[in-house]
């Protein structure tokens, strides 16, 4: 594995406090733009914006046309609506609270057309209840299991028509089409990866039909997520949505494990050596509070200054390192780290410099790492 990043001015550097998330900006945009032209067109991509959380990068997705998003919390929705999103999507199963919350946001943006998952009758008739009584619309995608075995239910359980059907008659609600997550597709190679893909995609096409035999419209399938999206933007399905997440960052472990993806790492945390403790080791200030966790131990980052280091040490605030080129680092010295998962990591701040051309040039708020912004 070998990954580089853009230089940052050292009289930049100086200023920048340790940990910190940085984000460089010539590097997202061509992630952003690599995104497009996989997708082939602004219409068929439905990003994730659980990776980046920044109302920021979705106004940039906004410039390129790019109006239909996709979420995993309220806050995101939020988020989403108020940057100018007019379709969004919360990929979650909304439960006991978090019903009246999305009823709350669709009263407070009523421009914008909220969905939500389901794949149980209770809490649709409970949606359904809540949205008729507030007098606005709710969409709904029929959440499928294609073996991840997470959420959803398979397309041949015996209730899957009847329950999508329902959306079609209760009132406050609007049958939105399927939400086809395949999160265990994670095969290297991409043929193998297309190969996995091809093999499921008559299970849902079937559902689809039968679906729709039955006078219930299936208008979109929100597939896949980042490793499957050359899959699906491959595929010519007129009802394709495309819904990729961590290339907008890109990290090293979907680097490392998707070397197909013609995307680069635009972002890193600037961490700094604090300490000597021996001859072989370094010490960073690079914790596990300070970067995601749950990547295993040893293997939650990639230093380019430092690629054979052995992380032996990840504590909440400290990263021991061993390598036999210590000598070369001192206390005070600035390293860059990538970090395996870019997506909690984002979380893990409260705001985030952007350089550009070495410099910084603003600082960007992650707007929706807390669960709740005001509904």
């Amino acid at each position: 594995m070998s990954f580089t990043l853009p230089a940052i001015a050292s009289s930049e550097l100086s200023t920048i406090p340790s940990p910190s998330l940085v984000i460089f900006r010539e590097r997202l945009l061509a992630n952003l733009d690599g995104m497009l032209v996989m997708a082939k067109s602004p219409s068929r991509l439905r990003p994730h914006c659980k990776t980046h959380k920044m109302e920021q990068v979705i106004k940039l997705w906004l410039e390129r046309g790019v109006t239909k998003h996709k979420a995993a919390t309220i806050a995101e929705c939020e988020m989403l609506a108020d940057a100018g999103a007019t379709d969004v999507l919360f990929a979650y199963n909304p439960v006991g609270p978090n019903v009246g919350r999305i009823i709350e946001l669709a009263k407070k943006f009523p421009r914008c057309a909220f969905t939500v998952t389901n794949d149980h009758e209770r809490p649709l008739r409970e949606l359904s209840a809540a949205a008729s009584a507030a007098g606005v619309t709710i969409g709904v995608m029929l959440d499928l299991n294609l073996g991840m075995d997470r959420t959803g239910i398979t397309p041949e359980t015996p209730t899957a028509v009847a329950l999508y059907s329902l959306t079609n008659t209760l009132p406050g609600l609007r049958p939105a089409g399927f939400h086809v997550y395949d999160g265990h597709q994670r095969q290297m190679n991409l043929e193998e990866r297309n190969a996995a893909v091809a093999a499921q995609w008559p299970r849902v096409i079937a559902l689809r039909s039968q679906c729709e035999a039955a006078g219930a419209k299936v208008p979109a399938l929100a597939c896949g997520g980042t490793p499957t999206f050359p899959c699906y933007a491959a595929m010519d399905d007129p009802t394709i949505e495309l819904c990729p997440g961590t290339c907008v960052f890109h990290d090293a472990g979907y680097g490392t494990n998707f070397p197909d993806l013609p995307f680069s790492p635009a972002a890193a945390v600037v961490t700094r050596v604090i300490s000597r403790p021996a001859a072989d080791r370094v010490t960073l200030d690079i914790g596990n509070k300070a970067v995601a966790a749950d990547p295993p131990r040893g293997a939650r980052m990639f230093l380019p200054a430092m690629p054979d280091a052995v992380q032996e040490i990840h504590s909440e605030e400290h990263l021991g390192l061993v390598t036999p080129h210590a000598a070369q680092f001192q206390p005070g010295d600035v390293v860059m780290a990538i970090p395996m998962h870019i997506c909690p990591t984002s979380a893990l701040y409260d705001k985030v410099a952007v350089i550009e051309n070495g410099q910084i040039k603003e600082y960007w708020t992650v707007t929706s790492r807390n669960r709740k912004l005001t509904i």
